[in-house]
């Protein structure tokens, strides 16, 4: 049975650095897609490594963020946004899909921030958030790897643990092979 977003945190909201962090689900998820899609592509643009490479465009990137909704649609993940002025500048995502024998963990993904919107609390608020939700849901383990020193040193501050460190993992932005650390909480 799919646990479906939207029936579990239906109206979740919280303000945080004089932004509004909210659960995009459903209609407004969709409705956000185009917004999602120019943010990725900032970000990417920008240098931020998080599974794509430059130049990325607007299509494959809305190509994306129409696979994110069907995966929150069947329930398998949480997306959140970050709004300043009523202007979306940062997301990230739970994901909820795990094996039977995981029901206890999620994993942090594709936490994104708008470069010109960076160090201002968004991401932690964002963080915040969603290891809220994951309690909410149950989720007492959450798992995140990332390829950037700044991103480490936010997720280290929130009390996640090194685990370990694999080079060569994935290309960064510009196709050069980069090592990616992983981290885990325990909530």
């Amino acid at each position: 049975m799919s646990i479906g977003s939207t029936r579990i945190l239906p109206s979740l909201r919280v303000t945080f650095c004089m932004a509004e962090l909210r659960q995009l689900a459903g209609v407004e998820l969709a409705a956000e897609l185009e917004r999602l899609a120019s943010l990725l592509v900032a970000c990417v643009d920008a240098g931020a490594s998080i599974g794509f490479l430059r130049p990325l465009d607007l299509q494959s990137a809305q190509g994306f963020w129409r696979g994110v909704l069907q995966s929150e649609q069947r329930g398998e993940r949480l997306v959140f946004g970050a709004y300043h002025d009523a202007k979306l500048c940062g997301s990230v995502q739970l994901v909820l899909a795990q094996m039977p024998n995981q029901p206890h963990r999620a994993d942090i993904s594709k936490l994104i921030v708008e470069p010109d919107m960076r160090r201002q609390g968004l991401a932690r608020g964002m963080m915040e958030l969603a290891e809220a939700s994951a309690l909410k849901l149950g989720r007492r383990l959450l798992t995140l790897d990332t390829a950037t020193e700044d991103a480490a040193a936010l997720y280290r501050s929130l009390g996640y643990q090194f685990s370990g460190r694999i080079p060569d993992y994935a290309l960064n932005p510009d196709g050069v092979p980069e090592a990616t650390e992983i981290y885990y909480k325990l909530l």
